[in-house]
């Protein structure tokens, strides 16, 4: 046990010191900090079109220039810093004609888009057409689309005695505000990625610091300073003894992140949406998800002998890992789902499930938190030992990696 000790201090001391961990120490908090402050501005920028537009328009109904007009007008006054210039056309038997001018000046860039609105738009039939050469941009069409359907209902309403500005009054909405019921705060964009959050740090802490188990082993094999060590400890003590220093950088890492993440929280009024339940349980999930993930890549630095071997064995747990991170708004959104329940109990991947689902805020049965973590500590036992079986054989063999085949024989050796 001393031994064990000895070398996770060593690899503690040696990992902290390394220029990489310096740079994950200070720029991650700086990510997360900046994550938590930015979204919303971020969110905004991506609803609102910014700069000026420029869009005509072809009415073949020849009724709707004065509604239009005032309705792009008002809206230009709501919001000066991204206007829309309208240019009204009421078309007829030159049609065509109009068209084809419109389409040239889109494909100039002198005009960002055009429409065309059928002639019996007004009874409800026909539709409105949008002409544009740049359809990545998603957010014009529906904010020109909006206004037109605008001053058609206006339109029609005025046909029918009725003043729009009445029928608007009367028909304006409430705004809804989400209240968390346990902490009491209005949700918002920051609130809603506290589960991203959470799976980052997770992620960032668990995987990330895992691979430096494997860069650590591939490093002392091919100095052959693993031939020095070995002749002084046994290779399960030593796997035993890196898997324990890096699990304490872990710890390290997590705590700077984690503190950083909950003044930034603190400042945007939302640390009460991190419990001490949230927490513990973070902590549980990932030492056993370390200890399960680190004791793979320490298999297979030990069987590989350069970091391209080694990165091709890891393509299916890299894979396996990245699908928490592009489900994760389908978990926090339906943690109580089947496909949530299932992958919960894939073990290489349940600590990052499950921290997004306690992370939701919805309350999970015990018995599902309980059994994920009975899993994990019936699964690390088995991984460490076959994990050893390979390290113990694999960390003092040189030159073709071996196949899977032989793994599986390395694994029944006595």
């Amino acid at each position: 046990m001393q031994k064990i000790v000895k070398i996770a201090q060593r690899e503690y001391l040696e990992t902290v010191k390394a220029r990489t961990f310096i740079f994950s120490v200070v720029f991650t908090p700086t990510l997360i900090i900046g994550m938590i402050f930015f979204v919303g501005r971020l969110q905004k920028a991506v609803v609102a079109p910014g700069g000026n537009k420029r869009v005509a328009v072809v009415d073949l109904t020849g009724q709707l220039g004065g509604d239009l007009g005032q309705v792009f007008a008002d809206d230009n006054a709501s919001s000066p810093g991204r206007r829309i210039f309208l240019s009204y056309y009421q078309s007829g038997e030159n049609a065509d004609d109009l068209v084809t001018k419109l389409t040239g000046q889109v494909l100039a860039s002198r005009s960002d888009a055009y429409v065309v609105i059928s002639q019996d738009v007004i009874d409800g039939h026909g539709n409105i057409r949008y002409f544009t050469q740049n359809p990545a941009d998603i957010e014009l069409p529906d904010k020109v689309g909006s206004l037109v359907n605008k001053a058609i209902r206006d339109h029609r309403l005025r046909r029918h005695n009725l003043a729009p500005e009445l029928i608007a009054e009367l028909s304006q909405s409430v705004p809804v505000k989400l209240v968390d019921v346990k902490s009491e705060q209005v949700t918002d964009a920051g609130t809603m990625m506290m589960p991203f959050f959470f799976l980052f740090l997770m992620y960032a802490a668990v995987f990330g610091t895992s691979q430096w188990m494997l860069t650590s082993v591939l490093e002392e094999k091919n100095t052959r300073t693993i031939e020095v060590l070995l002749s002084a400890v046994s290779p399960l003590e030593l796997m035993a003894g890196k898997i324990v220093g890096l699990s304490a950088v872990g710890l390290t890492l997590v705590a700077v992140w984690g503190t950083a993440g909950w003044v930034s929280a603190s400042w945007q009024g939302i640390s009460g949406m991190v419990t001490a339940d949230t927490i513990g349980f973070f902590a549980i999930y990932y030492v056993l998800g370390f200890l399960l993930i680190s004791s793979i890549l320490a298999a297979i630095g030990s069987a590989c002998n350069t970091l391209k071997e080694a990165q091709s064995l890891m393509s299916p747990i890299t894979m396996l890992l990245i699908i928490p991170l592009m489900a994760w708004f389908y978990i926090a959104r339906y943690p109580d789902s089947n496909i949530s329940l299932i992958m919960s109990f894939i073990p290489p991947i349940t600590p990052m499930v499950m921290i997004v689902r306690i992370a939701s805020g919805s309350p999970l049965p015990m018995a599902q938190i309980v059994a994920t973590m009975a899993l994990l500590l019936a699964s690390v036992p088995v991984v460490m030992w076959a994990s050893a079986k390979i390290f113990r054989t694999g960390i003092l063999m040189y030159g073709k990696p071996p196949s899977l085949g032989e793994l599986v024989r390395w694994l029944r050796y006595k």
